[in-house]
C-alpha cells in the first residue's frame, strides 16, 4: 500500500520500511513482488523511493551475532533497494557502546564495504544521529570517517535530517547558520553524496543531544527553521522525507505533507 499512499498524500518522493523495523526476520520477496513493486511506482505520481534500514543494525558493534544479523539485514535491504529501483537504503551505522572510536568506525565500515559487495546498485545513505554518546554519525567527521571506512565508493551516500542536526548542535534555524552548516558538509563528506532529507521538528533545544521528533512546526526548529531547511537552495532536487508522528502518532499524513510544501514556498518566496 506504501505507493498507493504515498500518491493519496501527493507526495513525489516515499520512504519505506522493507521489513518490521524492529525485527531481524526479512520478508520473502521474490522476482514477481519486484516487477509489481516498479510497476506501481511507474505508474505512479511517485518519483522516488527511499527505503530504510532495520533499527536493530549496529554494524558497529564487538558482537559478532550483532553484527551477522546487521550484515544479513543490510543485505537484504540493499537487495530489495535493488528489486524495487530505490534511491538509496538509509542507514543508522551503529553505536559504539562505550567501545572505542575508532575499532568501532573500522568494524561499521568492514559491515557496510562487505554488504555493499554483495549487492550491485542501490546506495547506502549515511544518516546523522542527534549527537548523543554513542552512536556513531554525531557530525561530519563522523560521517566522513564512516564513508572511508567503507570503502568510499560511488554508492555510499549521506542523509541530513534536520532535527538530528538541530540535537546535535547544529544552528540551522537561519539561512546564513543553514548555510554554513551545509559548506561545512561539502568541505568534510560532499556535496555530492548527500542523496536525500529528513524533515522533522525537534521537541528539544540546541545542543541537547536527544532524538525527539516533534510534529511539524511544534517543536523548537519550528515554522520559521523548516522554511529555511527546506527551502535551501543545495536541497533543490533531493528528496525531503516527512518522518513525524502524525496527529495521531502513526506517521506523517497528507496535511504533514501540504505543510512541508507550504513552508517550502514560504521559504522559497524569502530566498
Amino acid at each position: 500500500m506504501a505507493v498507493e499512499r504515498g500518491a493519496e498524500f501527493d507526495c513525489d518522493a516515499i520512504q519505506i520500511f522493507h521489513q518490521s523495523p524492529r525485527m531481524w526476520r526479512p520478508t520473502a520477496y521474490g522476482p514477481q513482488d519486484f516487477e509489481a513493486a516498479r510497476q506501481a511506482i511507474d505508474g505512479s505520481r511517485i518519483e522516488e523511493v527511499v527505503i530504510h534500514a532495520v533499527y536493530l543494525i549496529n554494524c558497529a558493534t564487538k558482537d559478532r551475532e550483532i553484527r551477522r544479523k546487521s550484515l544479513a539485514s543490510l543485505v537484504q535491504a540493499l537487495t530489495v533497494g535493488d528489486g524495487i529501483g530505490a534511491a538509496g537504503v538509509v542507514l543508522h551505522a551503529g553505536a559504539r557502546k562505550g567501545e572505542p572510536y575508532a575499532p568501532s568506525v573500522r568494524r561499521a565500515g568492514k559491515v557496510i564495504g562487505e554488504a555493499l559487495a554483495r549487492t550491485e546498485r542501490c546506495r547506502l545513505l549515511l544518516e546523522n544521529t542527534a549527537g548523543t554518546q554513542g552512536p556513531l554519525g554525531r557530525n561530519f567527521d563522523d560521517l566522513a570517517d564512516l564513508i572511508e571506512a567503507g570503502g568510499g565508493g560511488k554508492r555510499l551516500g549521506a542523509c541530513l535530517d534536520c532535527c538530528h542536526l538541530f540535537a546535535a548542535g547544529f544552528e540551522i534555524r537561519t539561512r546564513e547558520a543553514l548555510s554554513e552548516v551545509v559548506d561545512e558538509f561539502d568541505d568534510k563528506v560532499g556535496l555530492e553524496r548527500l542523496r536525500c532529507v529528513h524533515v522533522n521538528d525537534s521537541k528539544v533545544p540546541l545542543g541537547a543531544n536527544r532524538d525527539l521528533h516533534a510534529n511539524l512546526g511544534e517543536g523548537e526548529l519550528g515554522r520559521k527553521g523548516l522554511r529555511v531547511f527546506l527551502s535551501e537552495p543545495r536541497f533543490d532536487e533531493l528528496p525531503a522525507l516527512v518522518e513525524t508522528g502524525g496527529p495521531e502518532g502513526r506517521g506523517p499524513d497528507r496535511d504533514d505533507v501540504r505543510l512541508a510544501r507550504r513552508l517550502r514556498r514560504e521559504g522559497l518566496r524569502n530566498r
